[in-house]
């Protein structure tokens, strides 16, 4: 199924997975590295009266990040529409929306936003640390819930840390366990009772 960004960004809803596909350099080896088959995650918060967002981390600081009030790399919230827009025209990216269904209560939404004013303004890490920190937590005998450093974090580290204070995704395997593909539905993403994730809606900036 396709759709236009008007109508994924009409239809997305907090916790819902933006995933994306490059074809770059950077975005090569991030797939490589990972064995995934996109690059870039986030996730989309979309509270009351505020416009949807788009809550990640990136290189980039092409956007202003809507928490701080200013541009900078790494851990950031930036308005939803000009984010697909940004990673789509000016990275070259495919995007895709998978639609969360479970209990998005008042409590996970405070528990989103506790998560952004956490981590909000965290660098990216280096391909060194995201090689060596992706590693460390698939080896026999990492703690579980054990996290990146806060120093760093990758975009599937940012979802995943996200996901697990929401309570939707358990908290048995350390955040930096995940990849981007490991919210690719071919990948066996097991979320708690009560949340899952539809399918991939490929989604275009035409109408």
């Amino acid at each position: 199924m396709e759709l236009s960004l008007d109508e994924a960004v009409s239809l997305t809803r907090t916790g819902d997975v933006w995933l994306f596909r490059g074809t770059s350099k950077a975005d090569r080896v991030i797939r490589t590295l990972t064995n995934a088959p996109v690059n870039h995650v986030g996730m989309a918060v979309v509270l009351e009266d505020l416009p949807p967002l788009m809550w990640h981390a990136e290189l980039g600081q092409s956007l202003p990040d809507v928490w701080a009030g200013k541009h900078h790399r790494g851990v950031q919230l930036h308005d939803l529409q000009d984010a697909v827009v940004t990673w789509c025209e000016r990275y070259h990216q495919r995007a895709w929306l998978r639609q969360l269904a479970g209990p998005v209560t008042p409590e996970v939404e405070d528990a989103v936003l506790t998560t952004v004013a956490r981590l909000d303004g965290t660098p990216f890490p280096s391909t060194a640390q995201l090689a060596g920190g992706w590693l460390r937590a698939r080896l026999p005998g990492a703690p579980a819930g054990r996290h990146t450093a806060v120093e760093t974090a990758f975009c599937a580290d940012v979802l995943a840390r996200t996901y697990q204070a929401m309570g939707a995704l358990s908290t048995t395997r350390p955040s930096a366990f995940y990849d981007p593909g490991s919210f690719w539905s071919g990948d066996d993403l097991a979320l708690t009772p009560g949340f899952s994730l539809g399918p991939e809606l490929a989604v275009t900036l035409g109408s």
